[in-house]
């Protein structure tokens, strides 16, 4: 999936005085990123937050090809939750896609098609939470990179990353191993499946848009 991404700076509100003049502002990032999403299956984020009860599917792919349809795993279960896009409307309009989670998702028709996520910039102090076994996670942040020195995730003995490739339906692992691994290198919405072998705990980062 190609993606494009443009951040715009905004000011969104203004704070109280503090002692006699000095203001103190509340500077948010906002912008959007266009994903492509090609024919067949592949993995998808959503790293732009719309706000409280906004990262629903219903809001995020509003108007895509009849029968899209997006599979999240539930680490509970082993299985997947399945949800169509039918007759002009989702199957479950409410089910989320935050940053930090992923998904897959089908398009049916040969033609890619365009997914617009705009949102706020996650900023600050930033927690993904882990389970011990597989799930499907992705970077809080439109960020390209390395997955552990670009992007902050720090893998434990055994961890293993597994990127989907849609143009040959397979994946391609590397698995942390003796304190080394081959880390992957992740577009921007891109998620990918973690096998934790550690107790889980959180993917933790600090980030702040200079």
């Amino acid at each position: 999936m190609r993606t494009k991404l443009l951040l715009s700076a905004a000011v969104l509100g203004v704070a109280g005085m503090i002692a006699a003049s000095a203001q103190v502002y509340s500077v948010n990032v906002v912008g959007y990123i266009n994903v492509d999403v090609p024919n067949g299956f592949s993995m998808i984020a959503n790293q732009l937050d719309a706000g409280a009860g906004m990262n629903t599917v219903a809001r995020l792919f509003p108007d895509v090809p009849d029968s899209t349809t997006i599979f999240k795993f539930v680490p509970a279960t082993g299985a997947y939750a399945a949800n169509a896009f039918e007759f002009g409307e989702w199957g479950d309009p409410e089910m989320t896609l935050t940053p930090g989670e992923g998904a897959f998702i089908y398009n049916p028709n040969l033609a890619p098609f365009k997914a617009l996520f705009v949102g706020e910039v996650k900023q600050g102090a930033l927690s993904t939470p882990l389970v011990k076994g597989f799930q499907i996670v992705s970077s809080q942040v439109p960020q390209a990179g390395a997955v552990d020195s670009v992007l902050g995730f720090q893998p434990e003995e055994n961890d293993t990353v597994y990127r989907f490739d849609n143009a040959s339906g397979a994946y391609t692992a590397a698995t942390y191993e003796f304190g080394e691994w081959v880390a992957p290198v992740l577009r921007v919405g891109e998620a990918f499946f973690l096998d934790k072998q550690g107790n889980g705990t959180a993917w933790t980062r600090t980030f702040n848009v200079q």
